[in-house]
Parts: structure tokens; C-alpha cells; sequence
């Protein structure tokens, strides 16, 4: 397994100045002709020094201003006025850019509603409409929802959980809006970026999409999944790429790796190792210690963001510290879990339009990934899924939420469920529901904070293996905990501490943050399915009161 180490060499072994790397983020892209602008390459020295001067104390802010007159300009005026005596960085940002819209300030929470009337008036709050802003975002043809707080832009992962609450609300169009949003980035930049922005067009996030599809199919039918094969097609291709061209001696190319066996999986991976525009002196003072190649690490921390996972103990290499990061050294469990159900999807798509050869292609491949998995990433031992280190040639045996996925997917045996179950109850159920991880290392995806999408990833897969009871335990602790913060501070979060429900979340790059897209959607439809789940937690308040 070692030549797999050394096979992995993707990038050069000098340093090179990351911004002159940014041009690779729109290298194949259908977008390259429209002149985007990408604030990291067209503003150049001007860029890095408001980020590592630290201008903003959210790195994202500057990514997210509008310049005000075209970047040459500003940039021929910044080196002109650099070097005089007077010169006030700040001054002359907030003279040329236009600082990206703040959260709502007209809307104010009343807590004498429920939390479902709550979150239903939340949607108009955090719908966006169509069009661009002069800025890094990128346009989108019909309106949408964004996550909140310095979360201005649609996020992808984030969205299908989203969407489960407008499912619950009875939002069917928005739901086709968004879906239709998603389908136009396929077609016009080849997958689904991290958001739409142009500093996330090199990454994208948890294939989620085809579980999108479902949701839609679910409200208009069926013919859904004939309407959007070709998109989803194209996404696959998209993780897929170069797969075909994999052999022993090179066995990887971006986000696709051939194992030992023959078989081929799927990694988290990003084409720019720069630094990340929204988190650019937080990268760079990440690399500077690690002592390793700066590009590496850029590399690493840009595959754990397209994970979602941003950061977690899983991609360190030592289990505690970030600079350790080895993102796509690993086979991540939920990744390919994710791509055995668009495998699956496409198999059916294949079926109602009477492709039969296509059909059986798709549903080998999906066998195929599932034996895999199961191989690659089971541990008999502990009976239990860990995420593979292929050039390692082990399991990490780090623990994570990440093992419910193949739950979720109905991939494995009962007695491998039972395995993920008993160690889901021991060790990750917390007193207001799962912890992400078992780790404390200060990173916002590990102990002690729960998040939203993996709650419900969590309670369905149980759920598939018919662990009902400890499903409804779980549910009942989340939204329990969801209506206390919310009645407590009138706020619906983007993470929990569910350990100590006296404590806020913590840990990352920045501030909790309210609002919440996926924590609304996932409360919302959790409560949709089980009514009698808020009458416990609104009970359990007023006995807090008393």
C-alpha cells in the first residue's frame, strides 16, 4: 500500500505563491468566458493584505464585499496610495467595496409562537431572489434559501435539509426553485460548488442532489427523475472523472481512487491548493505551523471544506490537531455512501426511460461500491465503520457519526446495523442528542457540539433497522433541546452543545451562527412526522419554569 503513497503527488513540492494559483479554479470550466470576478486573482496583493491584516474580523466579509468601480481600478488606486504616510487600509476598503447585506434587522422573534410557527415565518426571512450582486456571487435563476448569518449565499449540502422543511410547510415551488437552481450550476460549471460564489467553484459539498430529486418526486411524481437524469448524470461524471484512466501504478486523480483490489471509491479532493479566500489567513497561519508544504495543507483543508466537515478530528492525521489535516488521504464512509444512492438513482432514471444496458451498468457499479465500503471500511473487531486511510492501508479508528450513513442507505447487514446501533447508544447519545464525534479538539465537527443533518441521518438510518426506540429517543432529546434555545433566546442555531445544554456551541473558524436553514428543516419535518414530540418538549419547559 505504500506506492500509493507515493502515487499521490498532485501538486509541486515547492511552494508557490497561492494566488497565482486561483486562475485553476475556472481552468475547465464553462463559466471561464463570463469574466467572473474572483476577488483573490483580480485583486491580488490588495486581496492578501485585507485578509491577513485582518481588516474585517470575519475573513468571509471581504470575499463577500462589492467593489464599487472594476477591480483594475481599484487595484491601480491601492498601489498608487499604498505606500503614502496616511494610508488607512480599512478607509480605503470601505471607500471602494460595498459591504455584503446583513441579516434582516426588520424581523423580530416572538416566542410566545411555537417553534413550528416560528420557522415557518422564518422561510421569507431567509429567501434570497434571483440575479447577482456586482460581487463573487454567482447568479441563479430563481429564488432560494440560504442558511443565515454570514451565510449569504445557497449552500448545497445544506440545502436537501432545508428542503426537508419546506417539504413539511407544504413549499413545493421552492423546493422546484432550488432544485432548479442546483440543476444550473451542473449545466453551467459542470457539478454543484460549495455555494455559489466564485471562490467555492473549485470544491463541491455531500453529493446530495439525487436525495433533492426524491424530494421533489415525492410532491410532482415520478417523471421528476426522467426531467433531471441528464443533470444527475453530469454530476456523477463530475466525481467520477478519471476513474477510467486509474491503474496500480496511478491510482488516483481527483476525487476518484483505485484500491489494492481493483476497486475504485471516492474521496474529498479540491483543485486549488491556495489558501481559501473566506478563510485566508486562518490557512495560512494553519500552514505556516504545521512545518509541512504549504500547498498540501491548503490542499487538505479545502477537501475537509468540501466534506462539510470543516474541521473534524476524522481528517487529522494525528486525531487532534489540524495541522495534522489529511483529508484526501482518506475514503470517507458518507461520501460514498452518498454515491452508492446517486449509483442507485441513476439505475432507476436508466429504468423509466427503458434503458436496460444502462440500468444494469449502474446498478453493478452501486454493488459494486457497496462491497467496497463494506470491505474497505467495516471493522469486524469493533463492529463499527471507520473512514479508510488508503495510503496507510488501515482504518483511522476514529469514530464518527459518518458510520449511520450506510445505515441510511439500507447497505448492510442487519447485524452490522445492530453493531452501528449499540455503539450509536453508548458512546454518541448525548443528553440533547448526538455528538458528531467522541473527540474534544475545539474543531465545531467534534464533541461536544450536534448538528442538525447528521441528527436526522442518524434517526432514519436507525429507523431502516427498525431501532425505533432508540430513534424516537434521539429525536425527542434534539427537539427538545432546539425548543429550549429557541423559547430561552428566540434563536434557532446552527449548532448545539449537546452535552452540556447549559453551554453554547463552540469551536471553528467563526461565531455560531442563528438563523438556521438545515436546523429549521430538520426540526421542522422531525416534528411534521412525530406531533407528539414538541408537546413533550414544550412540556418539559414549563417544568423548567416551575
Amino acid at each position: 500500500m505504500r506506492q500509493l503513497g507515493a502515487a499521490l503527488a498532485s501538486g509541486a513540492s515547492q511552494y508557490i505563491c497561492p494566488l497565482l494559483l486561483c486562475c485553476a479554479l475556472f481552468a475547465s470550466s464553462p463559466l471561464q468566458a463570463q469574466q467572473l470576478y474572483q476577488p483573490e486573482k483580480d485583486l491580488g496583493a490588495l486581496f492578501e493584505q485585507v485578509q491577513l491584516q485582518a481588516v474585517f474580523p470575519d475573513s468571509k466579509t471581504f470575499p463577500d464585499c462589492i467593489p464599487r468601480t472594476s477591480p483594475a481600478q481599484i487595484l491601480q488606486a491601492y498601489q498608487q496610495q499604498k505606500n503614502q504616510p496616511d494610508f488607512d487600509l480599512k478607509a480605503f476598503v470601505l471607500a471602494h467595496f460595498e459591504l455584503p447585506p446583513q441579516p434582516a434587522t426588520g424581523f423580530t422573534t416572538d416566542t410566545t409562537l411555537s417553534v413550528t410557527q416560528h420557522i415557518e415565518r422564518l422561510w421569507p426571512v431567509l429567501t434570497r431572489q434571483p440575479g447577482a450582486d456586482g460581487g463573487s456571487l454567482l447568479p441563479l435563476p430563481n429564488e432560494y434559501i440560504v442558511p443565515g448569518g454570514r451565510f449569504r449565499e445557497i449552500y448545497y449540502w445544506d440545502s436537501f435539509f432545508t428542503m426537508l422543511g419546506l417539504q413539511a410547510s407544504g413549499e413545493t415551488e421552492l423546493i422546484q426553485n432550488m432544485v432548479d437552481n442546483f440543476t444550473h450550476l451542473i449545466n453551467t460549471t459542470g457539478h454543484i460548488p460549495n455555494g455559489n460564489r466564485t471562490y467555492y467553484l473549485s470544491r463541491s459539498q455531500p453529493p446530495f442532489y439525487a436525495l433533492m430529486l426524491r424530494i421533489l418526486a415525492q410532491q410532482k411524481g415520478r417523471d421528476v427523475f426522467r426531467k433531471y437524469a441528464p443533470a444527475l448524470q453530469k454530476e456523477y461524471a463530475f466525481w467520477m472523472d478519471g476513474a477510467d484512466k486509474l491503474t496500480a501504478a496511478n491510482p488516483t486523480h481527483r476525487r476518484v481512487v483505485r484500491l489494492p483490489d481493483g476497486s475504485i471509491l471516492n474521496r474529498y479532493w479540491d483543485d486549488n491548493p491556495a489558501p481559501r479566500p473566506e478563510a485566508y489567513k486562518e490557512d495560512v497561519e494553519t500552514a505556516r505551523k504545521s512545518g509541512r508544504a504549504p500547498e498540501e495543507v491548503y490542499r487538505n483543508l479545502r477537501a475537509a471544506a468540501e466534506s462539510g466537515w470543516d474541521f473534524s478530528s476524522r481528517w487529522f492525521a494525528d486525531g487532534k490537531t489540524l495541522g495534522t489535516i489529511h483529508t484526501t488521504e482518506l475514503i470517507p464512509i458518507d461520501l460514498n455512501a452518498l454515491l452508492y444512492h446517486v449509483e442507485l438513482t441513476l439505475q432507476e432514471m436508466a429504468v423509466l426511460n427503458g434503458n436496460k444496458a444502462e440500468a444494469r451498468k449502474y446498478e453493478q457499479l452501486a454493488r459494486a461500491r457497496r462491497d467496497a465500503l463494506l470491505k474497505y471500511t467495516w471493522s469486524d473487531k469493533d463492529a463499527y465503520f471507520y473512514d479508510y486511510d488508503f495510503v496507510k492501508g488501515t482504518t483511522t479508528n476514529i469514530p464518527t457519526l459518518a458510520a449511520v450513513y450506510p445505515l441510511y442507505f439500507s447497505m448492510v447487514k442487519q447485524k452490522q446495523a445492530e453493531g452501528v446501533a449499540k455503539r450509536v447508544e453508548t458512546d454518541f447519545l448525548k443528553p440533547g442528542g448526538l455528538a458528531t464525534t467522541l473527540s474534544h479538539t475545539g474543531q465545531q465537527w467534534d464533541a461536544p457540539n450536534g448538528w442538525a443533518p447528521l441528527q436526522w441521518m442518524s434517526i432514519q438510518g436507525l429507523r431502516n433497522y427498525r431501532y425505533n426506540q432508540l430513534a424516537d429517543n434521539i429525536a425527542q432529546r434534539w427537539a427538545t433541546l432546539n425548543t429550549s434555545v429557541y423559547h430561552n433566546t428566540g434563536k434557532l442555531l446552527e449548532k448545539y452543545n449537546v452535552e452540556d445544554l447549559d453551554l453554547k456551541a463552540g469551536g471553528g473558524e467563526y461565531p455560531n451562527q442563528d438563523g438556521f436553514g438545515w436546523t429549521n428543516g430538520v426540526l421542522l419535518k422531525l416534528l411534521n412526522l412525530q406531533p407528539e414530540l414538541l408537546k413533550t418538549a414544550e412540556g418539559h419547559l414549563e417544568m423548567q419554569k416551575q
